[in-house]
Order: C-alpha cells, then structure tokens, then sequence
C-alpha cells in the first residue's frame, strides 16, 4: 500500500491541487457547500502519503515532521477550517516533490558518474571480436578499445596508442597520451587512437568502481552537525507537540495551537546540513578529489598545519637518474644491471627508477634475486650469482659495517647539495659505486601552497627520507616553515603525534603506500596517487585522483565552503522558525500562509546547499609576489 501511494504521489499532488482550484471557483459562485466538499476531498487524498508517513514513523519511535502535519490537519479539519486543512496538505506534497527533485540535483555528480560506467566491453575470443556485457570480461582477456570507446576494466596496454579522457578518474580535462605498457582505467575515454589492453581488474574491482562506492557511502556519512540535528529533531518534534498544547491551554484558542504546530516544523533545520554534505562531496568527486563523509569535511575545513611526504607529494613522483659512478672495477652499466636486478624486489620509487634506467639501456634483467630482503625506509639487501648486494642510504651502508671513504663521502656531498638523493650500492662488503636520483618539484606547488596558506593554513612541514641538502632545497624553493629529513616511516609518525600533542589539527599528505602509517595517523589523511592505488583508498581520508597539489588547495577551500554552507543553512532555518512563531503569536501569520513559508525556506536552504555544486576555488593570490616574499631565510629542519 505505502509502495502503491508513493508510486503515484505526483499525480495525488496534481489532482489535489485541481481539487482546491475547483472548490475556490465553486466559493467564487456562492457555492460554498460544494467549495467545502471539494477542499475536503483535498485534504484526504493529500493528506494519505503524510498520515502513512507519520504512522511508520511511529511504529519506528520517531516523532516526525510528518505527525506535527498530521496533528494540525486533523485539528483543521475539525474546527472547519477546510481551505487551510488543503492548503497545508498540498503545500507539504507539493514542497515535498520539489525537495527530491532539488536533491536529485544535488547528487547529479554522483549520478553523471555512474552513466560514464560502461556497459558493454570488445574483447578477443579465439581470434574473434566479441562484444559481451562488461560484467563478463574476466582478468586476463584482450580487450580493444576505438576511437569514442569507453575503457571497461583497469588495465596495462599491450598494443597501440591513443589520447584518453581521464576526467571521470582524475577530474583532469586535459587528454592525456598513452602508449604501450601505459596503465589506462575503467570509465576514462578514447578520444582518438586504438589499443588493446590486457584486462587486471574488472568489475566492482576497478578503480572507477571503488570510486563510485566512496562517492555513495561519503554521501550517506554524515557530518557531526547532521547527527546532533538529527538528535535534536527527535527531541524539538515531541517539545512543539507539548508546546502547542500549552499554548491551547493558555489561550484557548485551538486554530492558534495548530497553527504553532505546523510553522514549528524543523523542515529546513533537519535538510539543511545533508544538501550541503552531498552537494559538497559531490563538488569534490567532480573534480578528482574524493572525501569520506560529512565527518572528514567538517574535521578537514579546521585543519591547521599540514605534513607533506617529499618524493610524489611536493615532487612529481618521476625521479630520473642523473649520475653512475663507479668506486671499483665494475663498468658503469655492468654496476646498473648488478643493482637493477637486485632493486626487481623493491617497489620504493627510486628502486624502480634504477630498474626504469636499466631498461631504457636494454640492459637484460634475467630474474629477480631469489634472497633478498627490503629495510622499509633505508635500501635492499638481495644476493645476485652469490655475491651480497646492499643498495641503499648511509643508514644502511653504515648498519652492515660497510666503509665510506673520505673520497666516496665527499663525492655524494657534492651530488646532494645539487639536489640529488645519493644511492650507495656496494658487493661483497665494499662499495662499487653511488648512483645520483634527481625529482622535479611539481609545476602547481608554489601556487597550491599559497592558496593554502591564504585560506588558513598555518604550518607547513615536509618529512622525508631523503637526505638533508635535497630536503633543504625543495623545503626553501617552496618556503616551508620547516622539514626533516632522513626520517624512517615510524619517525613521521611520532612528529605527527608530536604535533596533535601540541594542539594542532593534522593532515598529512602522502603518496598512500610508503606514507600509509603517517597518513592514518593524521587527524587527516591526504593521499597523492594517480588513479588511486587500494591502499590510497583504504587509509586517506581523502584521495586526490589526478596527483595534482592543486586539489589539495581546492578540497581544503571546500571543505571550509562546506561547513561554511551548512552554517548558513542551519542560522536561516532557526531564524526562520523563530520569526514565524512570532508572527502566529501576535496574529500576523496563519496556518495556510504560514506553511507556504515554511516550505519556501526548506526550498531556499536546499538552493543554497546546491550553490555548492558549482562551487570553483579562485586563485586570487599574485603568486609571483608571494614567492618573492617566501620566507626561505627561516626554513630550518625541525
């Protein structure tokens, strides 16, 4: 039954409204027992969906907006009063359907998401193309993609090139060039090109896929605000019920009762903070940038000082090598195959670097070491033909008692006050040689970080595991107000214990795999990952899809937009409530006239909630000047 009146709730709102235009033209001929039939009617067919309404809520020990409504009619209805009993039934139903087609709109980036998933994937079966559903391509098939084709599964391209639209990934509207051997993701474009990709994961394992169910739950996670409102509104209805009958009992005066009843509805008090919430979240999946629930925005809008991870995070994430140097008798690319092949076993970011240099050398890799041990934080340690390789930094060298000469010492000095992180690489208990890794501060980062600081950031910190001189130079590029360097993964975690003890607010940003124990840590975990890695978005509080500085500044400025809109919501809704009670006190507001305000702010708040859907940060800071004014001179290591 409750199915059946939902189902036609609109054409119920539709024929209420003939109802009463028909009773006011019958009034308008003197026909007032016809016009009072009429307004009736009105008032039972509208009046059906709210009483259901009320009526689950009451099995549920809810006292709802609804029962208020319920109550009030009823009332209405037996004091003769038949226009307003209809008016403030179709006004509900009507106000009703206007509030869920303004919070379809509100969740139309989530929606716009979920029509970019593809239905239908090409793949290679028995040297046949074939096209099936998506949900029956399985890890390991051949799947081909055009020009104009939707990528259906997350996958490495075995054959081909093409320009792709990553936007609904990242939120980047720049096409970005692949090529062979490039990973390419689900729900991403082939704007023009042809490849073949070898299928990794598919289904609900998929990046797109996980991107949309963070979008959905972080939707339905709601902010502190929302829970105490909601607390608050299962106290205010059964208070208004008490209230009215106090009033009656004062003034005697049952139409002003029920009229108190209707105008203290807390409508636009209870919308108010999800249609900011969802328009908020909704602003932030548009534009690559994924935040888990109301609860993160409203904990992210106060942070105050924000940790940064060097390698990926402040940096591009691509080291390069830039220097070999051989200590011993090994050529130069007979060292870098040795290393490389011991380096297979690593997934840091510079031991693949190495690996990147062997191959691009088409130096052979055979196989991967069969011994071989990763110190998290410091190097390898891995045997290649039976000789002991350990690749790594001082700590390393020095914990397996290996010498560092005076000259070897004075030679990776040199590479690291150029901004290299000197690898040093030794077999057999001595040193062959120092391999020099260069990174590239990220374009956007001078920018991004002056739009933090001007919207409230007030401590920026880098910590990382490279050494000091290279720390130093990206630290006072950037104007830090600190860093520390050399720092092994439980190290950033005990400085960012140090600093919540201190009283700040935390957000730590990372690239979400070696920085996962800081990231968690955080009062706010920031993750840096392109395409967003599992662990990313296991541990980060929020995900930056397109690895760009410049969604950490936009997601920190809507975050404050956020919570500053969801402020604003909950003072117009208060403030709209307490003047109307004002108003049916003194005789100036009625029930009828009354209800339609009331509807009108639950519409008004929901307008402006939306308003954050468009929501774009603007870059008003001179970023040329505030770098001259960059305070390099204080940067020090904390």
């Amino acid at each position: 039954m409750t199915a059946l009146v939902n189902k036609y709730k609109k054409p119920i709102t539709a024929l209420a409204f003939v109802l009463i235009a028909m009773g006011f033209a019958a009034g308008a001929f003197n026909h007032a027992d016809i016009k009072n039939i009429l307004l009736i009617f009105a008032t039972i067919f509208a009046g059906v969906p709210i009483v259901m309404k009320a009526y689950q809520a009451i099995r549920m020990n809810v006292f709802s907006i609804e029962l208020l409504v319920t109550i009030a009619v009823i009332g209405a209805l037996f004091i003769g009063e038949y226009t307003e009993s209809s008016i403030v039934t179709f006004l509900f139903l009507f106000g009703d359907y206007l509030e869920a087609r303004t919070l379809e709109k509100t969740r139309s980036s989530l929606k716009e998401l979920v029509d970019m998933a593809p239905q239908e994937a090409t793949v290679l079966r028995d040297g046949n193309r074939v096209t099936i559903p998506v949900e029956d391509v399985t890890a390991g098939d051949i799947v081909v993609i055009r020009s104009g084709g939707k990528v259906p599964v997350d996958g490495k391209i075995v054959s081909g090139q093409a320009s792709l639209n990553e936007a609904a990934v990242t939120g980047e509207s720049v096409p970005s060039s692949k090529k062979e051997k490039d990973l390419v993701f689900s729900g991403t474009i082939v704007d023009h090109g042809y490849i073949e990709i070898l299928a990794e994961k598919v289904g609900d394992d998929t990046t797109f896929a996980k991107i949309i169910e963070l979008v959905e739950e972080a939707q339905e996670n709601k902010s502190k605000t929302e829970k105490f409102l909601n607390r608050f509104a299962g106290f205010y209805t059964p208070a208004v019920i008490v209230l009215s009958i106090l009033v009656y009992l004062f003034s005697r005066d049952l139409h002003l009762a029920i009229t108190f009843l209707v105008i203290a509805c807390p409508g636009a008090l209870v919308i108010g903070a999800p249609v900011s919430n969802v328009a908020g979240i909704g602003n932030g999946a548009k534009k690559g940038v994924l935040v888990k629930g109301g609860e993160v925005m409203d904990k992210f809008s106060k942070v105050d000082t924000i940790v940064f991870d060097k390698t990926g995070t402040l940096t591009k994430g691509k080291p390069e090598v830039t220097d070999i140097k051989s200590f011993s008798h090994y050529q130069e690319n007979e060292l870098l195959k040795l290393v490389a092949q011991a380096e297979m076993i690593s997934e840091h970011h510079l031991g693949q670097t190495i690996v990147q240099e062997a191959k691009a050398r088409n130096l052979s890799l055979n196989h991967e070491p069969k011994e071989g041990k990763v110190i998290k934080g410091n190097g390898i340690i891995a045997r290649i033909d039976g000789r002991k390789i350990v690749v790594g930094n001082r700590k390393l060298i020095k914990g397996e008692n290996i010498l560092l000469s005076k000259e070897i010492e004075s030679y990776a000095l040199e590479r690291e006050r150029l901004g290299n992180t000197a690898i040093f690489a030794a077999v057999d208990g001595l040193i062959a040689g120092v391999f020099s890794i260069a990174d590239e501060i990220r374009d956007d980062a001078v920018e991004a970080l002056a739009e933090m600081r001007r919207n409230g950031i007030k401590k920026m910190v880098m910590l990382t595991g490279d050494n000091r001189h290279t720390a130093e130079i990206v630290a006072g590029t950037l104007g830090l107000d600190g860093f520390h360097a050399e720092l092994l993964p439980g190290d950033k975690v005990r400085y960012i214990h140090q600093l919540k003890a201190a009283g700040h607010i935390v957000a730590m940003a990372g690239d979400g795999i070696n920085d996962a124990p800081a990231i968690a840590t955080a009062d706010i975990g920031l993750a840096m990952g392109e395409g967003g890695t599992d662990i990313s978005m296991e541990t980060a509080d929020v995900v930056l899809m397109a690895d760009k500085l410049m969604q950490l500044s936009h997601a920190y400025s809507l975050s404050k937009a956020t919570i500053r809109n969801m402020k604003q919501n909950t003072f117009f809704a208060v403030f709209t409530v307490f003047v109307l009670l004002l108003g049916v006190l003194n005789g100036s507001v009625h029930l009828a006239s009354g209800m339609f305000i009331h509807e009108a702010s639950v519409l008004l708040v929901i307008l402006n909630g939306m308003r954050l859907i468009k929501f774009n940060q603007k870059n008003t800071v001179n970023v040329g000047k505030y770098k001259e004014q960059m305070p390099t001179s204080s940067i020090h290591e904390v």
